[in-house]
């Protein structure tokens, strides 16, 4: 089997280059013969298919970056397979990807939401995303890098971590999150909430939107912005120096800081929807408040990204859930038994390492791929 594999190459700390990236090294040391490219290169996404003809060409993103993972190989006569997630809508190439033999997703839900957009659900397959369980693992809490990190964020020894990671806190649920802890403030040991966000101009103002909203509830002198780019070496001792992950995130079509956080032992607080549906289990290796509410839109405006001219307006014959919204009651009560019971955090966590190692290792990953490579499209 020859695959080539086009996705942020070489990786960023992003998500999209980290799926892309874990499967790379899981078929490396599975021993596939497979290579890597940038999935907007197309000089070098060329040379690969005119020199090493691979079998299959799996591309990573969404369904926006159909001209680049799909149309570009098909060009030149190699077969594409996608791999893809969802952000909240399909507007568009749905000819294109019908017309394909597979489509892999990475959570039943992802798959839900492409063939609620007329996408033809028979040859999608659900391949989730990998984790590096050799990095993501159980690390005390007196090991120096993981006091080195409570330090630096201003941690005190008796304060519970909570820590959310994303783009930004809000898309991840940070603002239920603070509303829940700023219910439960006085019924729970000393706490401080941080929000591991990435620096980046479009959510710059909604980082300051945050910091308001704790502001306003009071509880700003306990959470925590950490506003800066960071390593994938460095993430699983950020990880690590937490108590609780809390991330009931609005849109989410697998969580992989969530499984991270399993991974490195670690209680999750999430929702009960999407992604998370596939990789946490309530009451076992997680806690999942249910949904408040869901965001509905009729229309939407779309541009060069969705491969219409800018100011493209499409009007749903049905209503579109975009967006989804945490029960804050919900959080606040399961994070109160999370913050009162060390025991209950320590079982979740142990639950959740050994969820992940069996079902999302990456090298796990990268077997059942090359299964439905075999099963799907005969490719061995």
């Amino acid at each position: 089997m020859k695959v080539l594999i086009l996705f942020e190459y070489p990786p960023t700390p992003g998500g999209l280059a980290t799926q892309g990236d874990l499967l790379y090294k899981g078929l490396l040391e599975l021993g596939v013969d497979v290579h890597a490219a940038h999935w907007q290169s197309d000089q070098e996404k060329e040379w690969y298919y005119r020199w090493f003809k691979p079998d299959v060409v799996v591309g990573i993103g969404y369904w926006g970056y159909a001209p680049h993972i799909i149309l570009n190989p098909q060009k030149f006569g190699a077969l594409a397979v996608p791999w893809l997630v969802s952000d909240g809508y399909i507007a568009n190439y749905q000819d294109v990807l019908n017309k394909l033999p597979l489509i892999l997703v990475t959570s039943n839900w992802v798959k839900e939401m492409y063939v609620r957009d007329g996408i033809k659900g028979d040859n999608i397959v659900v391949l989730p995303v990998g984790c590096d369980t050799d990095s993501f693992e159980p690390v005390s809490k007196s090991d120096p890098k993981v006091l080195a990190v409570r330090e630096a964020l201003g941690i005190k020894p008796d304060e519970l971590m909570i820590l959310t990671v994303g783009g930004d806190a809000a898309s991840k649920g940070g603002r239920e999150v603070m509303r829940a802890l700023a219910q439960i403030d006085k019924k729970v040991p000393k706490w401080k909430y941080v929000c591991k966000v990435w620096p980046q101009q479009r959510t710059s103002i909604q980082d300051a939107s945050d910091e308001e909203l704790a502001e306003s509830l009071g509880i700003d002198k306990k959470v925590i912005y950490a506003v800066n780019t960071i390593s994938r070496s460095f993430m699983p001792y950020l990880i690590g120096a937490c108590d609780i992950y809390a991330a009931p995130s609005r849109l989410e079509g697998f969580g992989m800081p969530q499984v991270e956080a399993g991974a490195c032992g670690k209680p999750v607080l999430s929702i009960n929807a999407m992604g998370m549906l596939d990789t946490l289990v309530h009451g076992e290796t997680a806690l999942l408040a249910g949904v408040a509410r869901k965001i509905v839109v009729n229309e939407v405006t779309l541009g060069a990204a969705a491969g219409y001219e800018e100011g493209h307006k499409v009007v749903f014959d049905t209503p579109r859930i975009v967006d989804y919204r945490a029960d804050v009651p919900d959080i606040a009560n399961y994070m109160e038994l999370l913050m009162n019971d060390s025991e209950l955090r320590d079982i979740l966590g142990k639950a959740g390492r050994e969820r992940v190692v069996a079902n999302f290792d990456y090298r796990v990953v990268a077997q059942k791929f090359i299964q439905i490579m075999s099963d799907k499209l005969g490719i061995k």
